[in-house]
């Protein structure tokens, strides 16, 4: 499924390219240059087509790629940022912490963006859910299964990872996914250690391993 929605993205960024190539007129032997989708509303475009996909992680890499471009106007930057946030405080996002992160750039940064209102309405309720899980984690009653889908929950994902290996925790399906869209979890022969069964929402299977162990 990753596969073929990156397919996708690659032709849509091939179509546009040709559509915003300049073309000679037959009559008059003139170029004209043919209106193109911008690379900033194309790599939107893209990032809604990954998460309807069900590849919100990619979804969320392909907007870190974006917010890299130098050229991006501090609107572009703030609707960008706001989106970001938004897919990792989403209950597939597994990064509460990251979208803390990306309303405050926002509010310390972008004040006068169409994404500041918004950033700081967002920035609230993460801050209030984050300190509810953190209060969660922390109660004598809480399993060690629970710790771990709240610190994936949170972000944090390496002690929840270390967690997960100590204690033989096995992921729900939603979460294995999500592992393996991020690049902790891999498919190869050559990997050792547990197999984690996974299937993606069009169905397609995976025997899932961590990616750092039999390299």
């Amino acid at each position: 499924m990753i596969r073929s929605t990156l397919l996708a993205a690659i032709s849509a960024v091939a179509l546009a390219a040709c559509t915003s190539a300049p073309a000679e007129n037959a009559a008059t032997g003139s170029v004209e240059v043919a209106d193109n989708v911008s690379n900033f509303d194309l790599a939107m475009t893209t990032v809604g087509s990954l998460v309807e996909d069900g590849n919100t992680q990619v979804a969320i890499d392909r907007l870190t790629q974006l917010l890299g471009d130098p050229s991006l106007t501090d609107e572009q930057l703030g609707e960008a940022l706001l989106r970001r946030g938004e897919l990792r405080y989403s209950e597939d996002g597994y990064d509460i912490m990251g979208a803390i992160s990306d309303y405050e750039e926002i509010i310390n940064t972008l004040p006068q963006t169409e994404a500041y209102p918004t950033a700081g309405v967002l920035l609230n309720q993460a801050l209030e859910k984050a300190s509810s899980l953190e209060a969660q984690l922390n109660l004598p009653e809480t399993t060690r299964q629970e710790k771990f889908d709240i610190l994936m929950q949170l972000g944090k994902h390496q002690e929840a990872i270390d967690l997960m290996i100590a204690n033989d925790l096995t992921p729900g399906n939603e979460t294995l996914i999500a592992m393996y869209q991020i690049g902790y979890l891999c498919e190869g022969d050559e990997l050792t250690g547990r197999t984690y069964e996974a299937v993606e929402d069009d169905g397609t299977e995976h025997a899932l391993r961590f990616c750092d162990f039999g390299k």
